[in-house]
């Protein structure tokens, strides 16, 4: 660090009160007298060395301090005016801003200078402006430019005056259920229109779903938005898992090359669960935990965690979570249908589809009978859904042996 750097790194010690202006000042006071007889020591160094501060705090102060270096490049951007900081995440920090030509409000996401020199991530970044560029539609957030200053590369958007789904599920309790019908729906119509123009998300989840004051939904947040047919992009990300764990759907966990809607189909699935139940439909110590367990292990019905829910939303979000991409909706549009016909009290007859298309799968493959009319809440958790085919052939066997019986008795005159 510089002497510069070095006061500002000082400072935000001291403004985090991890260390007294005494203490601070005794290790800086040792640290240039050792840089005077020629021995290079930095400040964070040393007072980890002290034992004043741990190594992990000194990554976030050294993150807070390319911060407050972003603000002064951002408000460098031509054209725009900065307003203050939105937020920021691991891979951006995004400013609210006045676009001075149109006199209106923006949110301007900047790239650190740290990614700025790595060429995959600045191509991913404008990688996001142009996808998003591509779409326009009510419920996206727009793209409106894309561009570098001193050295910073930038994205240009809408600014959203709201919050996050996120933001709503924190304290852990499910979401009323027309209102996450109505969410759920504004959000499909999103992907519907992206997915006609080629592009699917592979991000879907409630931090990227944000609410307007005015209760409108916009899905944000492009960055791992793919080309359906982007062999070359496809080919290059084979074996990687790109989403988020609790959300992602198995073919991006497997890292499958051919990802289309219906992947983007299970994340709103698991989106939608978690803000029918108050609780991610998968929980693990680690992300490999639950990516394994999206991959292997079957979902506790909706429903049996939120028994308010009506069974409409059980069988929704269980054919959306399907693990095979072929037992899932085949397309948002489908998906719309019964979503639609669920808010207005209707039994969601696409989902009916998939499980009689099951149904007669099992019956040819001398599979499990399953008994429609069961009352689904009434079921426990991981109750089986049918009858096995062998209980059936002993009952039959049963009833034939007393048949037989019945007949003998008769024919040698007994009661």
């Amino acid at each position: 660090m510089s002497l510069e750097e070095d006061s500002i790194f000082a400072r935000k010690v001291i403004e985090r009160k991890l260390a007294t202006v005494d203490e601070v000042e005794i290790v800086r006071e040792h640290v240039r007298e050792l840089r005077e007889k020629g021995k290079h020591v930095g400040l964070a160094d040393y007072l980890v060395n002290s034992g004043y501060i741990t190594n992990t705090q000194v990554q976030r102060l050294n993150m807070a301090m390319e911060e407050d270096s972003m603000y002064r490049p951002a408000q460098q951007i031509p054209g725009y005016q900065v307003l203050g900081k939105l937020g920021q995440g691991a891979m951006a920090t995004v400013f609210k801003a006045k676009q001075l030509s149109l006199d209106r409000i923006v949110a301007i996401k900047v790239l650190p200078k740290r990614l700025s020199e790595n060429r995959e991530f600045v191509d991913r970044f404008y990688k996001e402006g142009k996808a998003a560029a591509k779409l326009n539609h009510a419920h996206i957030v727009g793209a409106y430019d894309v561009g570098e200053a001193m050295g910073y590369h930038y994205f240009v958007m809408e600014y959203i005056d709201g919050k996050t789904v996120y933001d709503l599920l924190k304290d852990g309790k499910p979401l009323p259920e027309k209102e996450v019908l109505t969410t759920i729906i504004q959000v499909a119509k999103a992907l519907q229109h992206a997915h006609h123009r080629g592009l699917i998300h592979r991000d879907v989840k409630p931090k990227n779903i944000m609410l307007t004051s005015a209760n409108q939904v916009k899905l944000a947040d492009m960055g791992l938005a793919r080309e359906v047919d982007d062999a070359k992009a496809a080919t290059a990300e084979a074996g990687r898992a790109y989403g988020t764990p609790y959300y992602i759907s198995p073919e991006q966990i497997r890292g499958e090359i051919n990802i289309d809607a219906r992947a983007d189909i299970y994340s709103l699935g698991a989106t939608f669960y978690h803000m029918v139940t108050g609780r991610v439909p998968f929980e693990g110590a680690s992300p490999s935990a639950v990516m394994h367990k999206h991959l292997k292990e079957p979902i506790t019905p909706p429903d049996h965690i939120n028994t308010r829910l009506t069974s409409a939303i059980g069988e929704i979000i269980e054919v959306m979570m399907a693990k095979n991409a072929d037992d899932r909706y085949q397309s948002v549009a489908e998906l719309l249908d019964d979503l639609e016909a669920a808010l207005r009290g209707e039994a969601p007859m696409q989902a009916r589809k998939h499980y009689n298309s099951d149904l007669l799968d099992d019956l040819a493959s001398g599979g499990e009978v399953i008994d429609f009319e069961l009352d689904r809440r009434a079921a426990p958790a991981g109750a089986a859904h049918g009858v096995p085919s062998a209980w059936l052939l002993a009952l039959g066997l049963l009833l034939f042996l007393s048949v037989l019986i019945n007949l003998f008795q008769w024919l040698n005159g007994k009661p």
